[in-house]
């Protein structure tokens, strides 16, 4: 028999302090003691894209803001407790010190334990100094003699450097230019380093070549000057000379892809040439042998080619068919070109793979490749031929537009040679500086320019 407290159980209803039996109330007022106890425990969702780790950083189950600083977690969560002792708490003392790097004695006082009374100033150590050299009037007068400078000058220069532990742009600022005459920081420098190497090379030991500091006043003064000049330039300059950084970089773009594509043509240039080699000697040796044999040795495919088939070595059994696929090296443009080209010849795409059939089309579809190649290599010189072409007539009438002002015709027509005349460079020695590199669309372009030159030379007699 079911008790009270199991069907409140049952219900997830509070229980209470008589558990009595259920009336109507309860049963009726279920669904909001339910409603009411689910918003109590209500907490935000964690946004989608968002770590884990992150959202507990922001949002905890107490909605703390997150910590500051590392805490030390090796107490869990519990409450830390203060660790106290049983030693007796160590005395301070407001005492007086002072500090050795200060020279006028100034006395001052700190808190301090009473065990460290009557040490040093701990901050001392931090005192560094700079050892600035000292020379006597013989050694003055024997080796560091200069017409420039004065005993007097160069004991005031000494001084500062050692009041200001030889940071020079102060030792300038309090240089007295009443006294003396007006000295540049690099000349203080070069008098100041002058002096330091000569002394370490007469006071070093006989037969030991010391480290002698060489300061050269002449480039630091061209250094500043360079600063000054890129200081003081103005915005037309630096745009200026960002542009021409820019066009240097396209200069050198373009003579790497000349490069790149010469050496491409020429690759292309040995392949067509040893393939025809290959493929004669094969021929030669055909001939020689017996009909039997012929069959057995069948040399393979020269890497050198258009296309290199795959070799099906491996044991098991494979249709003869597969060594007709086109391998994946070969883009979309090319295997479209191929069916085009043999589509024009009517030479069937699938034909029956025999032996000498798949040998003979495999050679075929390579030869057609190298042939897409060269004539896409072709294609290039050619376009860019027609460009410089079209580069040198505007600077032909450039120069014989400047040259009217000053010349007379007859000169003119002696000086610029005629279009026809002029022989190409080879494009290995053509630097191109002002036009632009070829594009995707170059193929279109050099369509263009083929069919205005065959006008052109339709519409002449």
């Amino acid at each position: 028999m079911a008790t009270g407290a199991d069907v409140r159980d049952i219900l997830e209803l509070g229980g209470t302090d008589n558990d009595g039996p259920i009336s109507k109330k309860d049963l009726i007022n279920s669904d909001k003691k339910k409603s009411k106890k689910a918003t109590e425990t209500l907490t935000f969702k964690r946004p989608e894209g968002m770590h884990r780790e992150v959202y507990a950083l922001l949002y905890s189950d107490k909605k703390d803001a997150p910590p500051l600083l590392p805490s030390d977690t090796t107490q869990g969560y519990r409450t830390v407790k203060a660790k106290l002792g049983c030693k007796k708490v160590r005395p301070w003392k407001w005492m007086p010190f002072t500090n050795p790097a200060r020279k006028d004695g100034a006395i001052f006082h700190h808190w301090r334990r009473m065990a460290e009374e009557g040490k040093d100033y701990p901050f001392a150590r931090f005192n560094k100094t700079v050892q600035v050299p000292v020379y006597s009037e013989q050694e003055y007068q024997m080796h560091l003699h200069d017409d420039g400078w004065t005993k007097g000058e160069t004991d005031h220069l000494f001084d500062l450097c050692k009041r200001f532990d030889l940071r020079f742009v102060v030792i300038h600022d309090r240089y007295d230019y009443q006294q003396y005459r007006k000295r540049s920081i690099e000349d203080l420098k070069e008098r100041y380093y002058n002096i330091c190497g000569k002394l370490t090379k007469v006071r070093a030991a006989s037969g030991t070549e010391p480290k002698i500091y060489i300061f050269d006043a002449g480039h630091e003064r061209r250094r500043k000057e360079q600063l000054e000049k890129l200081f003081n330039r103005t915005p037309e300059q630096v745009a200026e000379e960002e542009y021409l950084i820019q066009e240097l970089r396209k200069i050198e773009n373009r003579k790497k892809e000349r490069e790149k594509k010469a050496q491409d043509l020429q690759k292309l240039i040995k392949a067509a040439d040893t393939t025809t080699e290959l493929r004669r000697a094969e021929k030669r040796v055909s001939k020689k042998k017996l009909p039997q044999k012929r069959d057995a040795e069948k040399p393979a495919v020269p890497e050198t080619a258009g296309i290199k088939f795959p070799d099906f070595k491996s044991a098991g059994v494979t249709l003869r068919s597969q060594r007709m696929k086109l391998p994946s090296s070969v883009g979309q443009k090319k295997i479209k070109a191929i069916e085009q080209i043999l589509a024009e010849q009517g030479v069937d795409l699938n034909p029956m793979p025999t032996e000498e059939i798949v040998q003979m089309f495999n050679e075929l579809r390579s030869d057609l490749v190298l042939l897409y190649e060269l004539k896409q290599a072709h294609g290039n010189c050619e376009y860019e031929q027609q460009m410089l072409r079209h580069r040198y007539e505007a600077l032909l009438k450039a120069g014989s537009g400047a040259g009217t002002t000053s010349s007379t015709p007859a000169v003119e027509a002696q000086s610029w040679p005629n279009i026809d005349d002029i022989k190409l460079e080879p494009k290995e020695q053509i630097i191109d500086v002002v036009g632009a590199p070829l594009t995707p669309n170059s193929r279109k372009r050099r369509e263009s320019a083929s069919s205005s030159s065959s006008v052109k030379k339709a519409k002449k007699p």
